[in-house]
């Protein structure tokens, strides 16, 4: 038999994954590494960590699978967006990478929206409002600040290119992750070089330019050695993580919807339409070279969970907590005694983009116990989602019904039904839901192999075995609780912008 081997390469760590080529997960090896944050906003990964901890889950699963590495015949990564890496001229890291958590580079956003005219207008040029968050400001706080790496910068990388470099010695810049940067032509497939130039950003640090089903390469001898596989295995271009995880939940026909539960949540529809972006939303390219991607992301969806994990319950790591606030949060009523949170604790992307955004409990009185305060965390990050499902419909006219679910959180049963009741949506929820983007990548590699004419032809390989209906005894009280939600930012604005000043 056939297999394919795949990689999630994500926030917290590396996921490998032997798949078979109709898109069953055989066997998965998972190795952590850190994030690093050096100063307010900042946020660095350092991508040796990454191959590294690549390394150690290949050979993991391989031997976890007892398969022969002789019957591997494709690979491909997911993997997470918005990050600088930088090489020079003999391809060596000058830096940490700039993880896509970085907020740095807030008053290069301000700048550059001001220069094209304002939000509004920068929005409909580039499609989407910058925040500090974003690659382009990303760039240009690079160059501001640190101009002796931007110039011996010989090749501008994501995590992706670095990583499909180190696998075959190619320079690539895949066409879902280049989107990610604003000034990608949806048409041509090509950079807009005007707009770079523009912005003083220089097209020519860029390597060319693949779709997620092209071949990128061959796995080369050293790659193969370190992991223990044969060389000549032909890899593919892969997509970032939000691209991936529609294709790894069957999300691939026009306004077919899902969710992610990780570190962030995201939103994502399948488009033909290219939408100008407000409220945090963006038009990305898809891992379908013929459609788009509608997306929207909180950026500490799971991480909020996790916080609560240490903090309130002082969790020791695979402890088993997550469980237990499970349950709490099920012996819990809705609505949490009219206590809210705001899951904005390293600032927001979606749908209210602002780096100096933070979390916070909203009326909180010594009548709430642990439980109500660990269900409000629950239940904030789903008042956002509905904020951003809203959004969707308020400006594009996209009514949302079903999401399909995925991601780990996709595991918890309490924040399900939460999430459904709060959103009013059908959730389905597929099979080992952590193991999606290893799976959604796989599929991207069985496409570019040719064993699949079209994305459209996998969604049968993607079985649904969890379907939650809304609880409309809920809804009275989510309104509310919504409602109220919906005024905090207007609220706070100015004072998260006084007390976050310069951070």
């Amino acid at each position: 038999m056939d297999y394919l081997l795949t990689y999630d390469v994500g926030s917290t760590g590396c996921k490998a994954a032997i798949v078979t080529i109709d898109g069953r997960l055989l066997e998965s090896a998972q190795e952590t590494y850190p994030t690093y944050y050096p100063q307010p906003l900042w946020a660095e990964q350092d991508p040796e960590d990454w191959w590294k901890a690549i390394i150690r889950s290949t050979q993991r699963v391989i031997k976890a699978s007892e398969i022969n590495a002789e019957q591997i015949i494709g690979m491909a990564f997911s993997t997470t967006m918005t990050n600088i890496i930088i090489l020079d001229e003999g391809k060596k890291l000058l830096r940490p990478c700039i993880f896509w958590m970085d907020g740095r580079a807030g008053e290069e956003a301000r700048q550059i929206m001001r220069r094209l005219g304002g939000r509004k207008i920068f929005g409909q040029i580039v499609g989407n409002e910058a925040s500090g968050k974003d690659l382009l400001p990303k760039y240009l706080w690079l160059k501001n600040h640190e101009p002796d790496i931007y110039e011996n910068g010989k090749y501008f990388l994501d995590a992706s290119g670095y990583l499909l470099y180190r696998m075959t010695g190619e320079l690539v810049y895949e066409w879902s992750v280049a989107s990610g940067l604003g000034l990608f032509n949806f048409k041509t497939k090509k950079f807009d070089t005007l707009l770079m130039h523009f912005f003083g950003i220089d097209d020519k640090k860029f390597p060319r330019l693949v779709s997620s089903i092209d071949r990128v390469g061959e796995l080369h001898q050293s790659a193969a050695s370190e992991l223990g596989l044969k060389p000549g295995i032909p890899v593919f271009g892969g997509a970032g993580d939000p691209m991936i995880a529609a294709v790894g939940s069957g999300t691939v026909r026009e306004e077919d919807t899902y969710l992610n539960l990780g570190t962030s949540a995201f939103i994502g529809v399948i488009t033909r339409k290219r939408f100008t972006g407000r409220r945090g939303l963006a038009t990305i390219q898809s891992a379908d070279p013929n459609n788009l991607l509608l997306y929207g992301e909180t950026s500490t969806g799971g991480a909020s969970l996790e916080w609560a994990a240490r903090e309130i319950y002082n969790a020791e790591p695979n402890s088993g907590t997550f469980g237990r606030m499970d349950q709490d949060v099920a012996d819990s009523k809705p609505g949490a005694h009219g206590l809210i949170f705001t899951p904005w604790m390293y600032g927001e992307r979606c749908p209210i983009p602002d780096e100096r955004l933070r979390g916070a409990f909203i009326n909180l009185g010594v009548n709430h116990s642990r439980e109500e305060m660990v269900r409000a965390i629950y239940e904030g990050v789903a008042f956002n989602l509905r904020w951003i499902l809203d959004s969707i419909n308020d400006l594009y006219g996209i009514r949302v019904e079903t999401l399909r679910v995925l991601g780990g959180g996709a595991r918890g049963l309490p924040w399900l039904r939460i999430i459904s009741d709060v959103t009013g949506c059908q959730l389905e929820v597929m099979p080992n839901s952590r193991e999606r983007f290893t799976v959604g990548a796989a599929l991207v590699a069985a496409i570019g192999l040719g064993i699949y004419s079209s994305f459209e032809a996998i969604r049968p390989l993607v079985p649904v075995d969890l379907v939650l209906e809304p609880d409309p005894q809920h809804s009275d009280t989510y309104d509310e609780l919504y409602a109220a939600y919906r005024r905090i930012y207007p609220a706070l604005r100015g004072l998260y912008h006084d007390l976050n000043r310069g951070k």
